[in-house]
């Protein structure tokens, strides 16, 4: 058994940095590398790519790049967990599998593929069983929105992963797995923690939570003193240090921009944490009040402390559901009087729309420039503002009114106010509203399923 190990996150979303995960394995040495790709409305958007062609639905742009560190990770040994199988896991690895072998990597390489998360096709044998999948925000049924349903993901922990890696994967493949699971994963494999080790599994889970943003927690989006980040054209991604007894320090390469210090660290550990002292996984539930940080050193900061308590009775189901359409449209107005002609603008696009009679159940509007950020708290703007950007949002179920309010913005630069600029993008697009549905469902309704290939 290992004492320690180094996870090296390269991915924190689909479309994050291409090169980060190539920059990890060949900045340092790394054991695992960790590429998180799934969002809530990914799935959604991969389910459609799948009904269009039935071997997509998966993160196209990871097999490209197991293409391109492959030969490394093999030969430095340094094993991967990606959820970048979407809603076609077997489709990502057989891809994978392909490459490898092009590569000539036969018989050097294990591919393990965690499914078993996607229960679409089971819905309405759950719903008629009476598991109602209610929304965790309202408490409506899920019934309530059968029909407009796009997909439905339960997030599955590190279990199954674990498994796949306790069997010799190499790399580890799954559809929608926890963000925190990609990490703690390795994390109970080299250093046999228990499932029911709680403070460890905790320990675990807010490190893979450190390091699940990618660059978030090393420099990326900071607000403190981030005038003196240094070098972000060439930030560096974290790596989570991980020790047997649960401690942990956050680092990056050696010689990468950006930062990790303890003010960084803390604005991740507050994304997305809700109740502090209930931060609930598949695995366990983490107590991030216990969190204890210290300086390590230049880009190290030492995690200690963290205490965990059993993991409840239920999984998290991500579902979404078509839920209308919408449009957005902008115009920029500019000095002398840009808020005044805009709000003008905003006033004589809603007596039109008015007269029309469309239906919307909603209409948004905002001065990007003057108070669209803060709201309220901007206070009035000044009259002075050089320019300031008209932009109005409106969703509605019917997807004529929206087609036609995209056909009122265009003729507001000839029949408005003066000093109309910015509508070289054309007719604003109509697009479908893709919602979210939170509901829980208890563990002994799914069943992961774990498969190694070889390659």
């Amino acid at each position: 058994m290992k004492k320690s190990i180094r996870i090296a996150a390269g991915q924190g979303f689909w479309g994050d940095l291409p090169d980060a995960p190539v920059r990890q394995v060949e900045g340092g040495p790394i054991d695992y590398l960790m590429l998180d790709y799934l969002a809530e409305v990914t799935m959604s958007i991969m389910q459609k790519q799948r009904a269009r062609d039935p071997k997509a639905g998966y993160a196209k742009d990871f097999v490209p790049l197991m293409k391109q560190i492959l030969p490394a990770c093999v030969e430095r040994k340094i094993r991967v967990t990606a959820n970048a199988g979407g809603v076609n896991v077997e489709g990502c690895a057989s891809a994978v599998q392909e490459v490898a072998r092009e590569l000539g990597l036969s018989g050097q390489l294990r591919i393990g593929i965690v499914t078993g998360d996607d229960i679409m096709a089971r819905l309405d044998e759950l719903l008629n069983r009476g598991v109602e999948l209610s929304n965790m925000d309202t408490g409506a049924p899920l019934s309530t929105e059968r029909e407009r349903i796009q997909s439905a993901n339960v997030y599955l922990g590190a279990g199954p992963m674990v498994e796949a890696l306790n069997r010799g994967a190499q790399i580890v493949i799954t559809g929608r797995a926890t963000d925190t699971g990609l990490s703690l994963a390795p994390m109970m494999h080299e250093f046999g923690w228990a499932a029911d080790d709680w403070n460890k599994l905790a320990a675990g889970t807010i490190a893979g939570h450190i390091i699940e943003c990618g660059a978030q927690c090393s420099g990326g989006n900071c607000q403190f003193n981030w005038r003196r980040v240094p070098d972000l054209a060439n930030v560096g991604f974290p790596i989570a240090e991980a020790s047997a007894d649960g401690t942990f320090v956050i680092t990056k390469h050696e010689g990468t921009g950006g930062w990790v210090n303890i003010p960084s660290v803390k604005e991740q550990l507050v994304y997305e944490m809700g109740d502090p002292h209930d931060y609930v996984t598949p695995d366990c539930v983490a107590d991030f009040t216990t969190v204890r940080l210290e300086d390590d050193g230049p880009n190290r900061v030492r995690v200690f402390g963290i205490e965990g308590k059993p993991a409840t009775e239920f999984l998290k189901v991500s579902i979404s559901y078509s839920a209308g359409f919408k449009a957005v449209g902008t115009l920029v107005y500019s000095w002398p009087d840009a808020y005044e002609k805009a709000q003008a603008a905003d006033k004589i696009l809603r007596a039109r729309l008015d007269r029309l009679g469309l239906e919307f159940d909603q209409i948004l509007t905002e001065f990007v420039g003057a108070n669209a950020t803060h709201g309220p708290l901007a206070g009035e703007p000044s009259p002075d503002i050089p320019e300031v950007q008209l932009r109005v949002s409106v969703r509605s179920e019917k997807r004529n009114d929206v087609e036609r309010f995209t056909k009122e913005i265009a003729p507001l630069v000839l029949t408005g106010p003066p000093g109309v600029t910015g509508f070289a993008g054309g007719r604003p697009k109509v697009e479908e509203i893709v919602a979210y549905w939170p509901a829980l469902i208890p563990k002994g309704e799914i069943t992961p399923v774990v498969d190694v290939i070889d390659v």
